[in-house]
């Protein structure tokens, strides 16, 4: 990061302290992105992109301010805004009743740069998205194949009116892959994303990205030929990748505090367990956390936007709901401590409580167990669309694909399977988790107005509960 955009932040977090703000704090972001996009054997686009600049939040008299500035040249654009945003939050102030209120923490000072064993570039992103589009066109019925291969590199400076002074910088590596095949009227779509907070390892290493081009244009390619499912209850057996997106939708979204308060219902939802703290909404089966500390995910960082020290955080212990994912206001109203979940897409943005990496932990059962007790039930694999509601009481997520289990024993592969229920039917059927914990990336969370896309990971271990099943075209 150039050295006059620190300057520049740490005059503008003394001139906050000057004019007397209740808290101030100052997020100073460069970041450099290139992606390309393949489709069928052609490199149809290319773009980089290089964004740097500020994103100024205080709180003044218990009313928030934000406002952000690209490329700042001097500090006199960022006293001019500074003192716009005081006279508003002032102005604000006198017609709330309710003002906030912070957790008071400890200030930090770190530089943290995470590991890049591979430094990634726009040469290497094209020859591997080219191989791994290839891949995918050599299979039978392939009518359509995009890959899209991206990186970005990002440099963050956080600073607050407590003393804090944190850097971090970190790169992200992706592959985002889809296939698609058609015959005979029926058209099958199967994707995959790859990829960590790393260089090119996180999609080469074990040769991932490889892998997943054969094992997504075979699945397209095979399920033209595959039945749909009939409607009904009953057991089933989720793979990790699955369970990642159930995980994301039907836990952690509720688990956002600022949902639990309802300060999200307007454009994002609520929680049906609200004012359930302490209460049985699952199986004793079912115990889920969030995690910003594991290694190479999408969601892993040392400190969030607000500056504290992330940690693991339990939200169900054993069936009972512990704890929310909180920030430094909403653990004030809570009574508790912030779990640094508070971020934002990038310096354009106020940040908001988001998941990091929100898994379902693992169990004692081995797959092949879970399965073999299933008289008649279902396999699914591999995440598609969600359809939640607003409280995330009903749900329904699609699948890839999934596959009958009869008598222990997996059988006919199946297309166009959705699976539903209500939250708490769900998590009181789980019965077994499985030893084999999955982190996937998710790259395209939404939440906030203005609409603010976020990238994390979400996983768990291969779960089995009860759903109701069923195809639709």
């Amino acid at each position: 990061m150039k050295p006059h955009l620190i300057e520049l932040t740490d005059k503008a977090i003394r001139y906050c302290q000057d004019l007397g703000v209740q808290y101030a704090d100052i997020r100073t972001e460069s970041q450099f992105r290139v992606d390309v996009n393949i489709e069928n054997g052609e490199t149809e686009n290319i773009t980089t992109k290089t964004e740097q600049g500020l994103g100024i939040r205080i709180l003044n008299d218990g009313s928030w301010g934000f406002c952000a500035i690209a490329n700042p040249k001097s500090f006199g654009e960022l006293k001019e805004i500074i003192e716009k945003m005081i006279k508003n939050t002032k102005q604000y102030s006198k017609l709330k009743t309710n003002k906030a209120l912070l957790y008071d923490t400890t200030p930090n000072n770190k530089v943290k740069n995470y590991p890049v064993k591979q430094k990634p570039s726009l040469e290497e992103l094209i020859k591997i998205g080219l191989e791994c589009d290839k891949i995918i066109q050599q299979q039978k019925n392939i009518i359509k194949s995009n890959v899209n291969p991206w990186f970005s590199s990002t440099e963050k400076y956080f600073t607050d009116s407590n003393g804090s002074k944190i850097i971090q910088n970190y790169t992200d590596t992706i592959i985002e892959m889809s296939a698609s095949a058609h015959e005979s009227g029926i058209t099958q779509s199967v994707n995959i994303t790859e990829g960590g907070r790393g260089g090119m390892e996180q999609i080469l290493e074990n040769e991932k990205c490889y892998k997943s081009a054969l094992d997504i244009s075979k699945k397209a390619s095979q399920l033209i030929y595959a039945n749909p499912a009939k409607e009904e209850k009953a057991k089933v057996v989720l793979n990790p990748d699955f369970v990642a997106l159930l995980t994301h939708e039907i836990l952690g979204h509720p688990s956002e505090a600022d949902r639990v308060l309802g300060k999200e219902m307007a454009w994002a939802g609520g929680a049906w367990w609200k004012g359930r703290l302490g209460e049985k909404i699952g199986s004793e089966s079912l115990s889920v956390f969030d995690d910003p500390t594991i290694e190479h995910s999408l969601g892993w960082y040392d400190f969030d936007d607000e500056g504290v020290k992330t940690k693991k955080t339990p939200l169900i212990e054993n069936g009972i709901l512990v704890n929310h994912m909180q920030n430094k206001e909403t653990a004030k109203l809570f009574g508790t401590k912030p779990t640094g979940n508070m971020r934002a897409t990038n310096y354009k943005f106020m940040p908001l409580i988001r998941m990091a990496c929100t898994c379902i932990a693992k169990g004692d059962w081995k797959q092949e167990e879970m399965i073999k007790e299933v008289k008649d039930g279902y396999f699914v694999s591999n995440m598609k669309i969600p359809s939640i509601d607003m409280k995330r009481y009903n749900w329904s997520i699609s699948c890839q694909y999934a596959q009958k289990i009869e008598n222990g024993e997996i059988t006919d592969l199946l297309r166009d399977v959705i699976l539903w229920d209500t939250a708490p039917k769900f998590f009181n059927s789980i019965d077994a988790c499985g030893k084999d914990f999955t982190v996937r990336p998710i790259t395209n969370c939404g939440k906030g107005d203005p609409m603010q896309q976020m990238i994390m990971g979400n996983g768990g271990p291969s779960v089995r509960g009860e759903a109701i099943v069923k195809s639709v075209n």
